[in-house]
């Protein structure tokens, strides 16, 4: 018996951001540490670029295109209009949540999951579960 239907889209957005805190936090700056300087990451403060890459998941309630995929695609890819993605500060959470609160207005009730990495390497997935 099938007990979990879910479908994917998966598109990429260049984008500039910056991590302001990895200036200030000893934890990141680790610039005057001879011993951890390669655990250095203050160079993030500064604005630098991405290609970031997104893959959202959400539940359907059979299998004949209950919601089809590159109308999905097209409109998420729509979200960021730019040809650029400038979002100062966002980390990949943040870009997550903020699809999965457009996804979950759009569509009511689904199971929604939302990846985000920089260069396809290192990012976060969000889960969400609409309330019963």
């Amino acid at each position: 018996m099938i007990t979990n239907r879910t479908i994917f889209v998966q598109f990429t957005k260049e984008g500039i951001h910056r991590y302001p805190a990895a200036e200030t936090d000893p934890k990141l700056n680790r610039s005057n540490s001879v011993d951890d300087k390669w655990l250095d990451v203050s160079f993030l403060a500064s604005p630098h670029r991405h290609i970031f890459h997104f893959r959202v998941t959400i539940s359907v309630t059979h299998n004949d295109r209950d919601i089809e995929f590159i109308q999905l695609k097209r409109d998420l890819e729509n979200q960021y209009n730019s040809s650029l993605l400038e979002i100062d500060y966002k980390s990949c959470e943040m870009l997550a949540e903020d699809l999965i609160d457009y996804i979950s207005k759009k569509y009511p009730g689904r199971k929604i999951s939302v990846e985000v990495s920089e260069d396809g390497e290192n990012g976060a997935t969000l889960h969400f579960e609409p309330s019963a």
